[in-house]
């Protein structure tokens, strides 16, 4: 399995420019991409919206279609908006990259398990919506060595990474937070498409 820290730090590194929205694990303030990231007014963290992260990257590829966007979801928050993976398909949008950080678990609210964990094949779920390109790493070594042919095959591509699960068991009112907000973080990345 793949650490969650090492798999931002490994996109983030490859982003090529990208616009990447983050959530759950992925955006996480103290492993996640926040913590690794080198282009933050570039990075639209989407957190308390569980289930919406590949919309809101689907609305920025399209957008936005000379630029790449990197979407970093959860498998628990992608089942809350399974027909999103549909939308993408047919919108269709070259720029697009779908990661779906496949770890089981719940880990942002205790641990519990995620419905069909280990039983789903989100890869077929994928192809099956129609998907340009499908790839699945479970070892940070594939992952390092498959991520360019990734990012050079037109979208929308999804992405299906095994990582190891780590719960966030510390209350909520004590955990790390961001150093931006969702709102500033808006305004970074209008800056940057305005080209200031």
């Amino acid at each position: 399995m793949i650490n969650n820290t090492d798999a931002v730090r490994l996109l983030d590194r490859k982003r090529r420019n990208a616009f990447i929205v983050p959530t759950m694990n992925a955006g996480n303030a103290r492993f996640g991409l926040p913590s690794v990231t080198t282009h933050e007014k570039q990075d639209l963290p989407l957190s308390g919206a569980m289930g919406k992260a590949s919309s809101l990257a689907l609305g920025l590829a399209l957008a936005q279609p000379n630029k790449k966007v990197m979407c970093l979801d959860g498998d628990g928050s992608l089942l809350m908006n399974l027909g999103t993976l549909v939308t993408l398909a047919s919108k269709a949008p070259k720029n697009l990259y779908h990661f779906v950080f496949d770890n089981g678990a719940y880990c942002v609210t205790g641990g519990q398990p995620v419905p069909g964990a280990g039983k789903m094949d989100w890869v077929e779920m994928a192809k099956g919506a129609g998907f340009a390109a499908t790839f699945s790493f479970d070892n940070i070594e594939d992952l390092t060595t498959g991520i360019d042919q990734v990012l050079d095959t037109p979208g929308p591509v999804f992405v299906h990474l095994k990582i190891s699960p780590e719960i966030e068991n510390t209350p909520v009112q004590f955990r790390q937070r961001p150093r931006r907000s969702v709102q500033q973080a808006f305004k970074d990345v209008a800056g940057v498409v305005a080209g200031r």
